[in-house]
Order: C-alpha cells, then structure tokens, then sequence
C-alpha cells in the first residue's frame, strides 16, 4: 500500500490563493463581539456534560510527509459503526484542487508510521478541512459547492447530499487563515451541526444542527461572533466555542454561543498553537479530547469540562 508520501503530484498555485488572509492581525474577541446578552448557560441534558473550563498542552500523533499535509483533518468516529472500531482512525490532507484521498488507518499509531490499510477515493473532490467522521460516514462540503455529503465509510458511496441554503463558500466567509474553511462540521454529544455564514447575517457564524441521514437542517442559530475574525470553532455539549488565532502561539478560546440559552460570553482560556499553523480543530465527544491539525502535525488537546 503506497504511503502517503506517495500522494498525487502537487500544484503550488492553490497555497499562495489560499492562504489569503494569513498575515491578518488578530481582533480581540471585545471588538468582534456586537451587541450581546450576556448570559449563564443552561444545564445540558447530555451525561457529562459541562462548559469548556481547560485545554491542555497538544499531545503530536502524526505528521505528514509531503507538502499535501500542510494541512487536513484527521479522526476517529465517536460512534462507529462495525467493521471500524472507536480506535479507527481516518485522514485526508486537503492541500490541492482535487482532494479525494482518505486515508484509513487500525488506530493513532498506525497513522504516526504512516502506513493506511485503506485508501478510500471519495466520489466527488472536497473542499478545505471542514469534514468529520460520525456513525459510520464521512462528512464533508463538496468542492465548490456549498452542500453537505455524507460518504457511507462502509458502503463507499455517498448515500446523502444537501445544500445548505445561502451559505457562503469557497472563499466567502473563511475562518482568518482563509483555505476555503466557509463550511466546518462538527460532532458533540447531541449530534451533528454544520457551522457557516451567509450574507443575512453579514458574516457572522451561523450553527445548524443536521439530520446526520438526510442532511436536513433541525434548527438553525444565529451568533454574533464574526467568523472571518477567528481561527476555527468546535462544539461541545451543544455550546460552540472559538480561538483567537492559528498562529499565536499562546492564542486563546476567546467566544462561546449557547445554542440551549442562545447567549453569548466571551472567555480567555489559554490555547497552545504549537506549531503555528493551526488548519482544523474538531470535538471528539467519547475521547472527550479536541482534535487538530497543526502545520503538517496531527495533535489531539485534553480538556476538561465544569460539571454543573
């Protein structure tokens, strides 16, 4: 099996375009923050649950090889189904035009030789580092598209896709780094949502929570957090948090949104961005641990929770 050195031929055009807005100062979470309620979250239904109080230091599973590593997505599935196991572990480097590979691997150490036992070749190319395993699929924004797919790991085929109606892409409302990051999926305990923007809400994040079968939007939230202003977002126990910065290396989580009190707060807990080139973060809620993609480095943060 070819390993991922072996990936296809590179062109280096898309990394200059993509990486448009890196040189961006930092805005101070105050600034990006309109006129807001502050509030207490509600008490969440899900088994332990809590508010984010603590992100520890990055913990380096991996790095990729080749310049197609620069940055991607790497994960395990909280809820797999058989024949992958919570151990699972799956990665596609999303530098290029024609994004296809994903690589599947037995567990984390698997992934740090560098050796998948699988290759899958998605059927449609994807855009930039928002994708996310969940209950047996891979999903992911179809390139220059402002839909949703849902790719059956185990059936190899995608078995659901959905616009998400009026969503920004492919450049319109990226995370600060740029890399097309418009639409970003996510997992917690209460399910799937997919995290974007739209010109009604001028560019501020807006959170849907999705049918993970059909891709059909349950409810939607508006935030007041401007999603060109921060470096990536994640969601934990139905509360979406931002950091500060990809590339501070002491950056912060800076922004939460309480979809249960739909209340804002700002917060300032510290965030390490190791290797200063932070692409991806995505929430594991069985690991209970952040996910990330760090400059050619795959890492996984411990947090800890508050418990109500």
């Amino acid at each position: 099996v070819p390993g991922p050195a072996e990936a296809p031929r590179w062109d280096p055009q898309p990394l200059t375009y993509q990486e448009l807005q890196s040189e961006k100062t930092e805005v101070p979470a105050s600034r990006l923050l309109e006129e807001t309620a502050f509030g207490r979250p509600g008490s969440e239904d899900s088994a332990g649950c809590g508010e984010l109080v603590w992100v520890g230091e990055p913990v380096v599973f991996g790095r990729a090889e080749s310049i197609a590593g620069k940055y991607g997505v790497w994960m395990k599935d909280p809820e797999p189904v058989p024949p992958f196991t919570r151990e699972t572990t799956w990665r596609v480097d999303t530098v290029g035009t024609e994004v296809r590979q994903l690589f599947q691997y037995e567990a984390a150490e698997q992934l740090a030789r560098g050796y998948p036992t699988k290759v899958h070749i998605l059927p449609q190319p994807l855009e930039s580092t928002g994708a996310i395993v969940y209950h047996g699929g891979l999903y992911f924004q179809p390139r220059r598209s402002r839909a949703v797919a849902r790719y059956d790991l185990r059936g190899e085929a995608i078995t659901a896709e959905k616009e998400i109606p009026a969503a920004g892409y492919h450049g319109q409302y990226p995370y600060a780094w740029g890399g097309y990051t418009d639409i970003d999926l996510a997992v917690d305990e209460t399910g799937l949502w997919v995290i974007y923007s739209t010109e009604k809400a001028r560019g501020a994040i807006v959170l849907s929570k999705l049918d993970p079968e059909t891709l059909e939007i349950q409810r939607t939230w508006e935030t007041n957090i401007r999603k060109r202003g921060v470096a990536n977002s994640f969601v934990i126990c139905g509360t979406l948090y931002t950091i500060s910065s990809y590339s501070a290396p002491n950056a912060t989580i800076n922004f939460a949104y309480d979809t249960a009190t739909s209340t804002s707060r700002t917060l300032s807990i510290p965030f390490e961005n190791r290797f200063r080139y932070l692409s991806m973060v995505d929430y594991n809620p069985t690991e209970q641990q952040l996910f990330a993609w760090d400059s050619f480095n795959m890492v996984t943060y411990p947090i800890r929770l508050s418990r109500a």
